[in-house]
Order: C-alpha cells, then structure tokens, then sequence
C-alpha cells in the first residue's frame, strides 16, 4: 500500500488567530508555545487567552455598534 501524499492547505488566519497570539505574547506565553505548540498550554493557561478573547470581541462588537449608531443620529 502507497500512502497518498496530502497537501496541508493554508489556514487562512482569523481574527481570533491573531488575538490569540498577541494575548499568549502578553501573558508571557509564546517560549512555551513556540516549544511546545498550543496543546502544550495547561487548561488555567487556555482558558485565560479564551476568556481574554471573548472579552475583547465583545468590547470591539460594542464599539461597532455605538459607531454604526453615531452614523445614524449624525
């Protein structure tokens, strides 16, 4: 049997892709994720970038929000 030679296809970098590469950089995590890969994190360390995540997703949703809002009124 040949095993077939598959191309990894390119994953298109999300936004959360980048928050979660600069919140691992802040928390002072990226050594341990450039030596060990992501599931290389404790779940206290993924579960903190997730939570910063979400908290920051929500605070940009609201800052679209109260700019679509100023648009209109103005």
């Amino acid at each position: 049997m040949q095993k077939k030679n598959k191309k990894k296809k390119k994953k298109i970098e999300t936004i959360e892709d980048k928050m979660k590469y600069e919140i691992a950089n802040e928390l002072g995590l990226m050594d341990k994720v450039n030596e060990l890969g992501w599931g290389g994190l404790t779940a206290k360390e993924t579960g903190k970038i997730g939570g910063i995540i979400t908290v920051r997703k929500k605070a940009m949703k609201k800052k679209v929000e109260q700019l679509k809002n100023e648009k209109k009124e103005g």
